[in-house]
C-alpha cells in the first residue's frame, strides 16, 4: 500500500527502518519535527532516537509547530535527549525538565519560528522528520492532520525524513493550503482576503533529493483530552454569547459576528460549542486549531468554514470526522501556522480572538504561561499573535483553581503574556469585564464586581481602595502587590 503513497518511484528505495533513518540525527544537531497540538507528528523517529539516547548520549535542539501526541515529549525528555525546545510543549514530564533547569525551553509566539529560522536568527535545520499522507510524483511532501512548522523546516533544512503513515486517511490530500511568505524587506503582501481564500500549494514543494530516508508508519495521533462542558465553562459562555448579541444590537457586529479564533483546550473549546444555542449564523473561524466545537458547529449548521494549522479531536469524535473527512472537506482548510497566525492577516481578517488565562489582575494584565510566576505551564502559544493584532481579544478562565485556595484574580499577575494594552474583554463564570476604552482606575471595579469569585471579591476590593489611596495612574500597594502568590507558597491558600 506504501507504493501508492510515494509516488515518486526514484523515492522507493530510501524507503528504510525508524532506527536506521534515526542515524541521520547527531549530537548538537537542531532537528525540526513535524507537530501540532497532538495532531500530524513524527512518531516512529523520534521513539528511535529516544531509544538510541538510553544508550548512546546525544542532545538535540528540538522544534516543532506546538506540542505533541503520543507521549514523545515525554519519551524524549526521560531519554534526556534534549537540550533546548522550542516553542511549545504541554507534557508534563518535559514541563519538569525544564523548571528543573535541565532543558532550556524558549517560549515563543507561534508565528514567529520560522521567520527567525528563514533569516538564520535560530537554526540552521540540519534535519527536518516530516509525517505525510504521501509523496507526490514530483517529490511534493503532502502533510497530514496538521502543517505547523513543517513546511519550513523540510524547505529549510539539509536533509529531510518522511514518514508516510498509512493510519492517516488518503482523503487528507488537498486539503492543506501550503503558502510560504518572501523574504523581507521587499515581502508581497499575503494574498488572504477570507478565511476560504486558498493561496498556495496542497503539498510542500522541495527537491526529492533531499530526501534522505523514508519511514513507513501506521499508528494513529493520540486524541485530545477535552472535558465536557461544565456548570462554570457554560456560564461563560453565556456571558460571551449575551455580550457578543448585545455587540450586534449596538450595531458593532452581524449575527454571522467577525471571523473566530479559539485557543486551544477544554474552556476555549466549550465556549466556542456555547455559540451553538445562539442566533449567531454563517460563522467562519481563521484559527489555530480545530477542535471537537468546529465539527460540532458545522454539523449544527452555524459554521461555514474552518481555516487552521491541524485537526485536533477526541476519541469519540475521530470516526465522525478523519474517518468521514469528506462531509467537512470542503469547508476546511489546513496553513502553515505562520499563515495561520500571521499577524497581517489577523488584523486584515479582523478576528475575533477568545483564548484561555492562568490569571489576571485587576487592570488587565494576563498571565498565560507561569505558575506562580516562576514554574512554566505549556507555553504562549498563538494567543499573542491574534490578542495583538485582532478585532477584539477576549480571555477567559474560571475565577478560582484548585479548590478555590488559588484566585484567577489577582493584584498584579505573577506573569506578563499579554499586558493590558492587547486584551479588551475578560471573562469568568461570574461575569464579564468590557475594557475597552477604560482608564486603569475605571477596569479595576468593573473587573472586581464582574469577574471575582466571591470568596475574593472584598479582599480584593480592599487592596483596591488601599492602593487608590497611595495615588497614582495605575494604583498599587506596591509591597503587597505578589504578597497573595506569597501566600499561596507558604500557606496553601491565597485567602487571607
Amino acid at each position: 500500500m506504501y507504493r501508492e503513497r510515494v509516488r515518486n518511484a526514484a523515492l522507493l528505495e530510501r524507503i528504510t527502518s525508524a532506527d536506521e533513518a534515526a542515524k541521520l540525527i547527531r549530537d548538537g544537531m537542531t532537528v525540526g519535527m513535524s507537530g501540532f497540538t497532538r495532531a500530524g507528528e513524527a512518531k516512529a523517529v523520534p521513539m528511535a532516537l529516544a531509544e538510541r539516547a538510553k544508550t548512546d548520549p546525544l542532545k538535540i535542539t528540538l522544534i516543532t509547530g506546538a506540542s505533541l501526541g503520543n507521549d514523545l515529549d515525554k519519551t524524549m525528555a526521560e531519554a534526556h535527549l534534549l537540550a533546548r525546545r522550542i516553542p511549545f510543549q504541554a507534557d508534563p514530564a518535559l514541563r519538569r525538565a525544564i523548571n528543573d533547569g535541565e532543558v532550556m525551553f524558549v517560549d515563543q509566539h507561534l508565528s514567529e519560528t520560522v521567520e527567525m529560522l528563514r533569516t538564520r536568527q535560530l537554526g540552521p535545520v540540519d534535519v527536518a522528520v516530516i509525517e505525510a499522507v504521501a509523496i507526490t510524483e514530483d517529490g511534493g511532501i503532502v502533510p497530514t492532520t496538521s502543517v505547523g512548522n513543517s513546511a519550513s523546516f523540510a524547505i529549510l533544512a539539509d536533509k529531510v525524513i518522511v514518514e508516510i503513515n498509512l493510519a492517516q486517511p488518503d482523503t487528507l490530500e488537498g486539503l492543506h493550503d501550503i503558502y510560504i511568505p518572501s523574504y523581507r524587506p521587499a515581502r508581497m503582501p499575503i494574498p488572504i482576503v477570507s478565511p476560504e481564500s486558498r493561496v498556495g500549494m496542497p503539498y510542500i514543494p522541495i527537491d526529492p533529493d533531499k530526501i534522505a530516508a523514508i519511514v513507513v508508519t501506521e499508528k494513529l495521533d493520540s486524541s485530545s483530552t477535552i472535558l465536557p462542558p461544565d456548570e462554570d465553562t457554560q456560564a461563560i459562555a453565556g456571558h460571551l454569547s449575551e455580550f457578543l448579541q448585545h455587540e450586534v444590537k449596538a450595531g458593532r457586529l452581524t449575527n454571522t459576528l467577525q471571523p473566530l479564533q479559539a485557543g486551544i483546550g477544554t474552556i476555549a473549546n466549550a465556549v466556542m460549542h456555547g455559540l451553538i444555542d445562539t442566533p449567531f449564523h454563517n460563522l467562519k473561524m481563521y484559527s489555530e486549531v480545530l477542535q471537537d466545537s468546529t465539527f460540532d458547529l458545522f454539523d449544527a449548521g452555524k459554521l461555514d468554514f474552518a481555516s487552521g494549522s491541524s485537526i485536533t479531536v477526541s476519541a469519540e469524535r475521530y470516526q465522525t470526522v478523519l474517518e468521514d473527512l469528506a462531509r467537512y472537506k470542503s469547508r476546511l482548510v489546513l496553513r502553515p501556522q505562520e499563515i495561520s497566525n500571521h499577524p497581517e492577516v489577523v488584523r486584515r481578517l479582523g478576528i475575533i480572538g477568545i483564548n484561555t488565562a492562568l490569571e489576571f489582575d485587576i487592570y488587565g494584565n494576563v498571565n498565560s504561561t507561569h505558575v506562580g510566576g516562576t514554574k512554566m505551564m505549556n507555553g504562549i502559544g498563538g494567543s499573542g499573535d491574534f490578542a495583538r493584532n485582532g478585532y477584539m481579544s477576549i480571555f477567559v478562565t474560571k475565577s478560582t483553581a484548585k479548590d478555590d485556595v488559588i484566585s484567577s484574580v489577582v493584584p498584579m499577575v505573577s506573569h506578563v503574556d499579554h499586558n493590558e494594552h492587547d486584551v479588551d474583554v475578560l471573562i469568568t463564570e461570574y461575569g464579564l469585564a468590557d475594557l475597552r476604552g477604560l482608564a486603569p482606575r475605571e477596569r479595576a471595579p468593573l473587573i472586581i464586581a464582574n469577574c471575582v469569585h466571591p470568596a475574593y471579591r472584598e479582599q480584593l476590593g480592599d487592596y483596591y481602595r488601599r492602593a487608590v489611596a497611595r495615588g497614582g495612574h495605575t494604583p498599587h500597594v506596591i509591597e503587597e502587590a505578589l504578597s497573595w502568590h506569597g501566600r499561596l507558597r507558604e500557606t496553601g491558600s491565597m485567602k487571607i
